[in-house]
């Protein structure tokens, strides 16, 4: 009876693996944004996620709602601790202390958090204040980590915008802007002390959009073109998404840090704009994370660093209805607020929206419950 019941949940494996599949290892993942009164429950995303095979996703925030539903799910995900408690965290060890017991700990390992996102694009940004509070904010929460024996699996960060960068065009002159220089470089020696890597929020779609006289369409959406060569490094790049990246690198390596690993913390582009931003289409949309989608599976690297395999949080889950700014902000989502798809790029929605997307999930669910009468009467 005992190897009876083990050849069945064997087999039931196989079955269940030829159904979804396996996860994108390390290279796809997708920013699950909540700035919306519309869109589905955290467990309806979990379970949307699952069927996409969508295995890596990152919030701007640690929602206990959010934490618990993913509990269980093997979906690696990193947490956001906010702008606004950066300063409080920077100047309160045990302010830090107290975050990481209420939103980390009480989750793992049942939710498996790999990192935490201190503050979002704050060098470059604005408000200069949190340029000063931003790397002692980090080293708290850090300390907090080791202090519960948790920093070997959750590791702290802090992404950036373009706005970083004083020059990014072409790759091999990437370089950071002086003013930035003084908070990035510290911020960057502690992240290769802990062995953390840079994030970079990274947009063909908006580079494209604030200067489309001088850009090929068609080079930000991985199509077809002449493409850019580069003098300096002798290479050639046939898509922005690869030169922004590179221009990472460069500017890394000119501040010294060469070996430090470029991950994409987000990217995207939008399906629907203002009249100024006639770029955002649903095919536009459509194109350009398909191909993306293509290009991070093959798990390559890029021209410049062909041993980094590039990996990326695709910016973004669904479209967020209360996001201000253009219209352009509010239509990012590879799903749409019901959880059907955007438009079809592979994945498949709560709401099906063809009879094969009907039959696969009917044929899922199908097995699961089988599976499970079966296991229990053996």
């Amino acid at each position: 009876m005992a190897s009876t019941r083990k050849s069945f949940i064997f087999i039931f494996t196989v079955l269940i693996n030829l159904v979804i599949s396996h996860a994108f290892t390390g290279t796809y993942g997708v920013n699950y944004g909540r700035i919306a009164d519309n869109i589905p429950h955290p467990e309806s995303v979990v379970t949307l996620m699952k069927a996409s095979k969508i295995m890596n996703t990152r919030i701007f925030d640690a929602d206990h709602e959010v934490l618990k539903a993913f509990k269980g799910s093997g979906i690696e995900i990193m947490i956001g601790l906010g702008n606004e408690f950066l300063t409080d965290i920077s100047i309160n060890e045990d302010r830090a202390m107290d975050w990481v017991k209420e939103n980390v700990e009480p989750f793992v390992p049942g939710t498996r958090i790999v990192g935490i996102a201190v503050g979002n694009e704050i060098l470059g940004g604005g408000n200069q204040e949190l340029w000063e509070v931003l790397l002692p904010a980090v080293k708290n929460v850090h300390n907090a980590l080791v202090r519960l024996n948790l920093a070997d699996k959750v590791k702290v960060s802090s992404p950036h915008s373009a706005a970083v960068f004083q020059i990014s065009y072409p790759p091999s002159a990437g370089e950071f802007k002086e003013s930035v220089l003084p908070y990035m470089k510290p911020l960057l020696d502690f992240f290769s002390q802990i062995k953390s890597p840079f994030y970079i929020n990274t947009y063909p779609f908006l580079a494209y959009i604030s200067d489309p006289e001088h850009i090929d369409l068609n080079y930000a959406l991985f199509k077809k073109n002449p493409g850019v060569y580069d003098q300096k490094t002798k290479l050639h790049y046939d898509n922005m998404f690869e030169a922004q990246i590179d221009a990472s690198y460069a500017a890394l390596e000119k501040a010294g840090f060469e070996k430090m690993e470029v991950i994409v913390s987000e990217t995207g582009w939008a399906s629907h704009g203002d009249p100024n931003e006639a770029a955002a289409t649903l095919a536009n949309a459509r194109t350009y994370n398909m191909n993306l989608r293509k290009r991070l599976l093959k798990k390559k690297g890029t021209p410049y660093r062909p041993k980094m395999v590039v990996k990326a949080y695709v910016f973004a889950m669904f479209n967020e209805n209360l996001k201000p700014g253009p219209t352009s902000e509010r239509n990012f989502g590879l799903f749409k607020a019901d959880g059907s798809v955007s438009y079809s790029i592979g994945f498949t929605g709560l709401v099906p929206s063809s009879a094969t997307s009907v039959f696969s999930l009917k044929l899922m669910y199908a097995i699961s419950a089988a599976a499970l009468v079966l296991i229990v009467s053996l």
